[in-house]
């Protein structure tokens, strides 16, 4: 079977040029094609040797997924469903903004944590993503982009990705090596070239995997926090009870150290009447007193059968003050792409479920 070149950051490409007996130079050649330039035909790779453009096509292919549609809410937020095989698709979400363009990449077919307040939890667990896979999610989103216009400005952006968050389906974590080789990829200066500050992943709190990151990649740290006491948080992110918010917050101050931002960002979905009084922000304060942090506030986004609702504006509102008065940087996240669930904790995608989790829940639910 051909190998998909999309698999191999910089190191493993140059690896299997030596194999094949060329000279490392040729792997930075034809990983600039693929990544800047978006070409898939090696006949196209001008500057390589005629002999190799003619080898190639036999031993290799670069081949994201295929995308099984596209969708464009009304605020220009895009999403696409990639087929990655046997009854299972990926959602990605792209959210253009002025000044940037953030892309929500998945990381696993599915999600084996189960928060509850979250879509992705909700359909079980399939695979990991391979690297081509995740990958492919930007080299999709970048090169289909080029050719759009800013909303705004009528410009055409050289590259419309400028932020990438591994927020999409799955705990980015769990899947830990194909997400690290994908993170190379991205920072490298020879691919996508981000900052590590504009590449941010998030966890639900796999602290030994946040201390490896810190080793091997340090980017900007998302933590999936959405409450401010064990009790709350075993019900609702149930990894919480393998790794307690002592441990998280031990994890997070050890992450700092590497971190290229000096803050970690806190995620805190809003669930009416669960999390979002007053008790509940003065304990986030008192959790998070030793963690240099910001909170991003995220209005609960209904999906049916979730057995949540949205928070009022007005108990938003008191829980934000709370924070801000105690010093913090506070951020609501602004709900994008809702008329085409593409917002935060909708995405769903197609999962054939292998944990067996959806047919427990079922179950529980009928008895």
């Amino acid at each position: 079977m051909p190998q998909n070149l999309l698999d191999f950051d910089l190191e493993g490409l140059t690896a299997w040029f030596t194999e094949l007996g060329e000279k490392p130079f040729r792997a930075r050649q034809v990983f600039h094609w693929i990544h800047q330039s978006g070409v898939t035909d090696f006949a196209q790779m001008t500057d390589i040797a005629r002999s190799l453009r003619e080898t190639l096509p036999q031993r290799a292919v670069v081949q994201a997924p295929a995308i099984s549609f596209a969708h464009t809410s009304a605020d220009g937020t895009r999403k696409w469903l990639f087929d990655v095989g046997v009854a299972n698709g990926i959602e990605t979400v792209f959210i253009p903004e002025d000044d940037r363009g953030t892309l929500c990449v998945s990381s696993q077919v599915g999600c084996a944590l189960e928060c509850t307040f979250c879509s992705t939890g909700r359909q079980g667990f399939n695979r990991n993503l391979t690297v081509a896979e995740i990958i492919g999610q930007l080299w999709v989103a970048q090169h289909s982009l080029k050719t759009e216009p800013n909303r705004t400005t009528g410009e055409i952006a050289d590259r419309p990705v400028s932020n990438v968050v591994m927020m999409g389906m799955g705990e980015p974590l769990a899947n830990f090596e194909n997400v690290v080789t994908a993170l190379g990829i991205m920072l490298d200066d020879h691919a996508y070239g981000l900052s590590r500050r504009r590449v941010t992943v998030s966890t639900s709190g796999l602290v030994p995997a946040m201390d490896r990151l810190a080793e091997r990649c340090p980017v900007a740290l998302a933590v999936s926090l959405h409450a401010p006491n064990d009790a709350l948080r075993d019900q609702i992110v149930p990894i919480n009870r393998k790794y307690p918010l002592a441990e998280l917050m031990a994890a997070c101050r050890r992450y700092l150290v590497h971190a290229p931002r000096d803050f970690i960002t806190f995620e805190y979905v809003m669930l009416a009447g669960v999390n979002d009084q007053p008790e509940h922000a003065r304990q986030l304060i008192g959790l998070t007193r030793d963690v240099p942090c910001k909170f991003n506030l995220i209005p609960f986004n209904p999906f049916p059968e979730s057995g949540y609702e949205k928070p009022r504006a007005e108990p938003m509102r008191v829980f934000r003050q709370i924070l801000q008065d105690a010093g913090y940087v506070v951020t609501t996240r602004k709900t994008r792409g809702d008329d085409i669930d593409a917002a935060c904790g909708q995405l769903a995608g197609k999962v054939a479920d292998k944990s067996g989790r959806v047919m427990k829940r079922m179950r529980k639910e009928a008895a």
